[in-house]
């Protein structure tokens, strides 16, 4: 039995460290932001990152220890995401913890970013715990700069993608929709914080598929609307409509989101819904997700450090793996996306 796993997460940008016990506590998590090196550029540098992380995670695996008066003696095993991200920020992270696991003789096993995702509600700490209630099946939609998808999870390792962006994924279009105002970086949570003083109906965005009876979701037109409006208004007018046009894209993204989580609770008839991933933290979808819990659904949406990218999700996804005999091997290497055997495929019923 594996009680005390230390993770590593370096999947993009954010140097992330955790220890987690099998029942999902987190006892601590550090992460190091790379916000600062990256915003000059307006989106994140692969070269740039990597370095980073090779820079700033072995520091933080030695505070961690330390602030918890911790030793490697302590730790039952590793978990490290493998997949899918950003190759060199990946090999990083893959290759310090095969070195502790192999120097130490324990343990490691590699996790797919996006199960960390979708297990990110049953984390625990003092500060936070999961409804008593809540448990498996449920409707979760991981929504973040590079992934926008529905699953249906029936149970820990029993994941299904049931519909997903055809197009560029919701974080993505949040982020160039903030280069075209100068919102700033991050984008997502630039055009957030424009938004709480902007009119969200000043204008009318296109929302794609909504009245599509599918699990399929489009931004790409979205994005390509708002380029056309912004394109014809002066850079005066720019910065004077920032509030509004950030607002106004801002619940044309949401309004997919939520019509598509409806949908997707009513295909497969149930009222628990997770929503999870970095986009997960913009204030207008926790708001219109609070709506829906008035509606009768049950909505999960993790607090903000366990949402955005964190070590915490891949240490509770990698002990419990480790604890149905699971582990790694030398040959662990990480991949840009997602293996075969992940996540299973039934977009039949997402476009009937």
């Amino acid at each position: 039995m594996y009680n005390l796993v230390l993770s590593v997460e370096t999947s993009c940008d954010d140097t992330s460290v955790a220890l987690v016990k099998s029942d999902g506590t987190v006892v601590d998590q550090v992460t190091a932001s790379q916000d600062l090196q990256h915003s000059v550029f307006g989106g994140v540098v692969p070269e740039i990152a990597s370095r980073n992380h090779s820079i700033a995670l072995l520091p933080l695996i030695d505070e961690i220890l330390k602030k918890n008066n911790l030793t490697f003696e302590n730790i039952d095993g590793f978990a490290v995401t493998n997949r899918p991200g950003l190759m060199g920020s990946l090999i990083v992270g893959v290759m310090t913890i095969k070195a502790l696991s192999q120097s130490l003789n324990k343990p490691f096993i590699g996790v797919n970013h996006l199960e960390g995702h979708l297990l990110a509600p049953f984390l625990k700490d003092e500060k936070y715990k999961p409804q008593q209630d809540f448990d498996y099946p449920y409707i979760a939609l991981a929504v973040s700069g590079g992934h926008t998808s529905l699953y249906w999870v029936e149970n820990f390792s029993e994941y299904t993608i049931i519909g997903t962006t055809k197009d560029d994924a919701a974080g993505e279009a949040f982020d160039k929709f903030a280069k075209m105002v100068g919102a700033g970086f991050p984008g997502g949570a630039s055009v957030d914080q424009c938004a709480k003083s902007g009119d969200k109906n000043k204008y009318d965005f296109p929302r794609s598929m909504v009245h599509e009876n599918h699990l399929m979701m489009s931004f790409s037109g979205l994005k390509s609307s708002a380029h056309r409006l912004i394109s014809k208004m002066s850079p005066e007018e720019i910065v004077t409509e920032k509030n509004n046009l950030c607002a106004s894209f801002q619940e044309a993204v949401v309004d997919v989101l939520i019509l598509k989580l409806k949908l997707a609770a009513k295909k497969y008839q149930t009222k628990k819904i997770v929503i999870t991933g970095g986009v997960s933290a913009n204030s207008r979808l926790r708001e219109k997700a609070h709506e829906l819990s008035q509606k009768g659904y049950t909505v999960v949406i993790p607090p903000i450090r366990y949402c955005t990218d964190n070590a915490a999700m891949i240490g509770y996804a990698g002990i419990l793996r480790l604890n149905q005999n699971h582990s790694a091997n030398l040959n662990l290497g990480p991949s840009a996306a997602s293996l075969p055997e992940d996540f299973k495929i039934n977009l039949d019923q997402a476009t009937t």
